[in-house]
């Protein structure tokens, strides 16, 4: 078990420095590089330009620095940002509890309501339950996320009047039941898809449960049919759904971001696109790398959870 756990630390590390790598040539090298936005000030000249390019360290060749920003970066120093002299983290961690706090929120509606409408269509196989959530699960997939939070925005908050616009709280109100109820519409949009794919995922692992000859021999043994499904086929059915949370994380971050631009709320993926506007590169690196880590971890302790309660994971 430590060595598949060093192997899969090892590989996560790995893959860590390729993503800092990229991520770090694509936006020095990008138009206009990161004294674009001093150079749009009319008062800046060009001594001054040289000057801030000597401070910043970005008169020296590319793989430099690379090397001295991810040095500093293993040691906390991720920067500071060029938009108002913060430290990035700090930055970032500003912004966090606004995107946990959507993220938790989503997965909690996908995990339950998903969960439900897999399990119910794989003992329902081909009824008509079934086949609506097919059918639904393929619309939800195909709905791009901005979409279906611009048509939420315009039937619930423009037409209806029942949810707010967007924003994390109404201004001199942060009561719980406000905070609630501005969290209602984006959390519903981020879900929709993760919604979808727990659906379809735990409807293939239940059929598959359910088939098995320990589940035949249960059921000849005269078992009740409620317990044959809580305690043998849905733990077994679940098993496989530890693997697909950790593959569900990258998705669900990246409709986070577009949830937050859509409903305007304050968490990390808007940061991060207003930071990309404004060329704050300190900024946008430093999310690129807390965004990649986290992904990588949650990758990770998916991997050793399935290999904690699946030794044969760990032979191979």
């Amino acid at each position: 078990m430590a060595r598949y756990v060093v192997n899969r630390l090892a590989q996560a590390i790995m893959l860590l420095v390729i993503v800092s790598a990229i991520g770090f040539a694509i936006l020095h090298l990008a138009p206009g590089g990161p004294l674009s936005q001093f150079a749009a000030s009319a008062q800046m000249t060009q001594e001054d330009l040289d000057r801030v390019t000597q401070q910043l360290g970005l008169d020296r060749p590319l793989p430099v620095q690379y090397l001295d920003w991810f040095g500093r970066m293993l040691k906390g120093d991720w920067g500071k940002s060029y938009r108002d002299g913060e430290a990035v983290l700090s930055v970032i961690s500003s912004h966090l509890g606004a995107t946990l706090e959507l993220m938790a929120t989503a997965t909690i509606i996908a995990v339950l309501l998903g969960c439900w409408i897999g399990v119910l269509g794989a003992l329902r196989r081909y009824s008509l339950f079934d086949t609506l959530a097919t059918v639904g699960a393929m619309v939800a997939l195909s709905i791009p996320t901005f979409w279906f939070g611009l048509v939420t925005i315009y039937v619930f908050s423009v037409k209806l009047g029942w949810l707010p616009a967007g924003n994390r709280h109404t201004i001199g109100d942060g009561s719980f039941l406000d905070l609630l109820h501005h969290l209602i519409a984006p959390a519903l949009v981020l879900a929709l898809v993760e919604t979808a794919m727990w659906g379809r995922f735990m409807r293939s692992s239940m059929l598959e449960v359910i088939n098995q000859d320990y589940i035949r021999t249960a059921r000849a043994k005269g078992l009740p049919e409620w317990r044959i499904l809580t305690v043998h086929a849905l733990r077994n059915a679940l098993l496989p759904m530890i693997t697909v949370a950790g593959l569900q994380f990258p998705t669900l971050l990246g409709g986070a971001l577009v949830a937050e631009t859509v409903f305007t709320w304050p968490g990390m993926g808007r940061l991060f696109l207003d930071s990309i506007g404004y060329r704050d590169y300190p900024v946008v690196m430093g999310i690129l790398m807390f965004s990649a880590t986290m992904v990588l971890i949650g990758s990770l302790l998916a991997d050793i959870l399935y290999a904690v309660v699946d030794p044969r994971i760990r032979v191979g």
